[in-house]
């Protein structure tokens, strides 16, 4: 964090809260502190979940959302914003509609449609909004292996020449990255494939067999926000996120959080 009477790099979250701390606000704002910004959220849903799995969702007002965005876009100097569990289409539209408030911020967009458990985390009407309102903003996209083919209609990518082929579709929807993550994919590595204009990039990591990664793609989302709020450039960002959310699983592997899928270790200090 900054010196006292200097001004920090101001990250903004606007994502779902996760009552049990490893993934959604609490986990984005977390990372935002260890890497050093601070941290500013907008809470879109409430969600009664833990390790086993999500119990109970409820999307907040329209009206309190908007609010939340108007409040810190009017007071505070955000330098990048990440989008996490947006749940339907109302609040798509509501979020698109309020970042257009903050002009000329990096965003950050985490398509959030399953949680780690397995349970859906967005509707079908809203997979439609996202796609065709919110993505075209997005300075990136962190789709998983699920989250790109559901986007596409598509099957899921069977290899990293896939992944990329799908990456490559998706950068046609707008924006100006996508980073297509390979941790659901098999073998002894998990490759994330960074696609933009220019071409491609892969950033590889040796798997790391664990039942704690839960809140990875928050994480690795939020740790790319705080890598642009910094002034990074976007490669730059998402390898250091990558290096960070590696060390946070790695470290988690011994951690006893609960009794299902454990949070990965946002402590982690690259």
């Amino acid at each position: 964090m900054a010196d006292a009477g200097t001004s920090p790099a101001i990250a903004l979250t606007v994502a779902g809260s996760d009552c049990s701390g490893g993934a959604g606000i609490q986990a984005d704002l977390k990372t935002f502190t260890v890497l050093g910004v601070y941290g500013a959220s907008v809470i879109t849903a409430i969600t009664a979940q833990n390790t086993q799995g999500v119990q109970d969702v409820m999307t907040l007002p329209s009206a309190i959302i908007a609010a939340q965005m108007a409040s810190v876009a009017s007071d505070l100097r955000v330098r990048a914003i990440k989008t996490g569990m947006l749940a339907d289409r109302a609040t798509v539209d509501t979020v698109v509609n309020g970042l257009s408030a903050f002009q000329s911020v990096p965003l950050v967009v985490d398509p959030v449609m399953i949680a780690t458990s397995g349970d859906v985390l967005l509707q079908p009407d809203a997979v439609e909004a996202v796609r065709t309102r919110l993505i075209p903003l997005a300075d990136i996209v962190t789709p998983n292996i699920k989250e790109a083919a559901c986007l596409l209609n598509s099957a899921p990518a069977a290899s990293l020449d896939e992944m990329e082929a799908q990456g490559r579709a998706l950068l046609a929807l707008g924006p100006k990255a996508v980073l297509v993550k390979g941790g659901h994919a098999d073998g002894d590595e998990a490759t994330d494939i960074l696609v933009f204009g220019a071409g491609s990039l892969r950033f590889s990591k040796p798997r790391i067999v664990t039942r704690n990664t839960h809140g990875t793609g928050c994480t690795l989302a939020a740790a790319i926000a705080a890598g642009l709020a910094k002034g990074h450039a976007l490669p730059t960002a998402v390898r250091d996120a990558k290096d960070y959310v590696w060390g946070a699983i790695d470290t988690a592997r011994n951690l006893e959080i609960g009794s299902g899928q454990g949070p990965v270790n946002h402590l982690y200090v690259p």
